[in-house]
């Protein structure tokens, strides 16, 4: 499936108090006189639970171990979007959520994707076609060229519709923002405020837990600066098209195997390249994500006698990493690609 036509159907242990202070699986309808929050997916769902603490009823619709692009919703499901106080989602991601939250909540619903300035990256977001080249997204390293389709902050839109009306063009707006800690920072804010605008009663604690979280989300930026300010290698190879504004943020180059699906199957023409390019650049190491199968990645890895290794889009958690958090995840991701790309 594609994006925008899929069917819609109905420091951590800073950290440790305000999340496990909403961790427990509650339902919207609500208890104790807690304020109902939906979430769509897991990077949202984190941000609820650690700015919302003791304060809210987080409910998630992405189940864990389910690809968050892939997500049809129950009638039950659907049933708690239009209970809840408050959904927040990000439009264009995950369009039965749109649908619902269109249909059933309007009032409660909160869109993200503007406090997350999108642009479009470059990143192809439908499965390559034969013939038809994908290179890489990000950053511009000497030696490569920016994707014809990047555009500026300042002159890319963050109109929602736009996302969908553009997703099969090389203009659409990449939506994975949150693989970026100052655009995640930037929604951190913008849930924090509309929290506090729904529920100003507990406004001082919002803030006061939002403080923390941006606090540890300006470290883990430091981190990834130092981390990856001395790489002998520049370019690195995933098969989920998830890291462009990664790689812009921290000078670096994503090769995508796929497309913005990260199940479809790529092209023979489009194993050669990324073969030729890993044959070219010298990379090492060829990744894959925990919510689909490696077996392509493993595959031009033995082809090419590289490595691999998982580099997660945090999209969601499994049964293997249920006790991660994004920001364990994303400082995981840092040390696979220091090993990746031999930074110093």
């Amino acid at each position: 499936m594609r994006f925008g036509t899929r069917a819609a159907v109905a420091g951590l242990a800073a950290l440790a108090t305000i999340t496990l202070a909403g961790c427990g699986d509650s339902s919207a309808g609500g208890s104790g006189g807690k304020l109902d929050v939906v979430a769509s997916f897991y990077p949202l769902e984190f941000i609820a639970k650690s700015v919302g603490g003791d304060a809210v009823n987080v409910t998630t619709l992405t189940a864990p171990g389910v690809e968050p692009h892939d997500l049809e919703l129950t009638p039950k499901q659907v049933g708690t979007i239009a209970e809840a106080k408050l959904v927040v989602f990000e439009k264009g991601l995950q369009p039965a959520v749109d649908e619902a939250v269109e249909q059933n909540a309007k009032d409660a619903g909160f869109d993200v994707a503007p406090a997350a300035k999108l642009e479009a990256t470059g990143a192809n977001f439908e499965e390559h076609e034969e013939g038809e080249a994908a290179g890489p997204s990000g950053s511009t390293p000497t030696g490569t060229t920016k994707p014809a389709a990047y555009v500026e902050p300042a002159a890319a839109t963050q109109s929602a519709a736009h996302t969908e009306d553009a997703a099969h063009t090389d203009d659409a707006l990449d939506p994975h923002f949150w693989l970026d800690p100052v655009r995640y920072a930037g929604v951190v804010q913008a849930v924090t405020d509309k929290l506090v605008e729904v529920d100003p009663a507990n406004a001082e604690a919002y803030k006061q837990r939002a403080t923390t979280l941006l606090g540890e989300i300006t470290k883990l930026d430091t981190a990834y600066k130092t981390g990856l300010a001395d790489c002998k290698l520049k370019t690195f190879v995933t098969s989920h098209e998830a890291f462009a504004y990664l790689a812009k943020r921290y000078g670096l180059t994503m090769v995508g195997i796929a497309g913005f699906t990260p199940d479809a199957e790529p092209t023979p023409s489009r194993i050669k390249e990324v073969q030729d390019i890993v044959r070219e650049q010298k990379v090492t190491t060829i990744f894959y994500e925990e919510l689909v199968s490696p077996k392509v990645a493993e595959s031009i890895a033995r082809d090419v006698h590289v490595k691999t290794a998982v580099l997660s889009p945090i999209e969601g958690l499994s049964d293997a990493n249920s006790q991660e958090t994004y920001l364990s995840l994303m400082r995981e991701n840092l040390q696979e690609l220091r090993k990746a790309n031999s930074c110093a």
